[in-house]
């Protein structure tokens, strides 16, 4: 029978429905403007005035759902079942490797080098052209399957949904910026997960996946679980 928790489900979800609804606009309506944005104050000051709007958004997004995970209605239960807490930090690690993949220049992300837009093609890129979108979701399955809550279920529906919207924006904005060269990068890739390896448009080279940032994800991941007995007091 679903038991109803302290915090109310209208009140919370529709809280976090919102500052889903926020953070997707900063994010995505960012990366929609930054090739107008730059021409104006260039890509090392465009790229610090979207941080400093979407670092906090993200930051409140995380809070309020770090507190008000349990909320609404508990749909289920298991986690006094056998083998549910190595199954939720398996699928978590795969998905901040999904998530946090090895595409990005680490020196851009504060433009302490020049940001720039390019076209990746190796990589967790081989896996699946939208990487976040794949681990956003894997994220999200094994969050569910932890809490049970409802709540739980509304903020999984918002984040996929918009990084199913960033796949269509994201594949839209390239197309437009490199024309021909994205499309030869769509066609030799696919959005589900080795899809493309297994009919053949794609060759995994293991020495794609030894970069600084994959072992930075690594120590992350360990972080996050030495610190998630200090986060389930929260």
């Amino acid at each position: 029978m679903a038991q109803l928790l302290p915090a109310g489900i209208h009140h919370s979800s529709l809280v976090m429905i919102g500052l889903l609804l926020v953070f997707a606009v900063i994010h995505s309506g960012g990366a929609a403007l930054r090739s107008w944005a730059e021409t104006f104050v260039g890509a090392r000051i465009w790229r610090l005035i979207f941080a400093s709007a979407s670092i906090p958004s993200a930051f409140f997004l995380i809070r309020y759902f770090l507190l008000h995970r349990y909320d609404g209605i508990r749909l289920w239960n298991l986690q006094g079942t056998p083998g549910i807490i190595p199954l939720v930090w398996v699928l978590t690690a795969i998905s901040f490797l999904f998530l946090y993949p090895a595409t990005y220049n680490l020196l851009e992300i504060p433009a302490i080098q020049k940001p720039e837009v390019r076209l990746y093609a190796k990589g967790i890129i081989r896996i699946s052209r939208h990487p976040q979108a794949v681990g956003q979701i894997i994220w999200c399955v094994a969050h569910q399957l932890w809490l049970g809550s409802s709540f739980m279920l509304v903020t999984c529906m918002g984040l996929i949904a918009h990084h199913l919207f960033a796949i269509w924006h994201g594949d839209r904005r390239l197309k437009a910026r490199f024309g021909e060269a994205f499309i030869d990068l769509k066609e030799s890739t696919s959005v589900i997960p080795f899809r493309a390896v297994l009919d053949g448009r794609q060759k995994l080279t293991f020495q794609e996946f030894l970069r600084p940032s994959q072992f930075g994800i690594c120590i992350a991941i360990a972080f996050l679980w030495w610190a998630h007995r200090y986060i389930a007091l929260l």
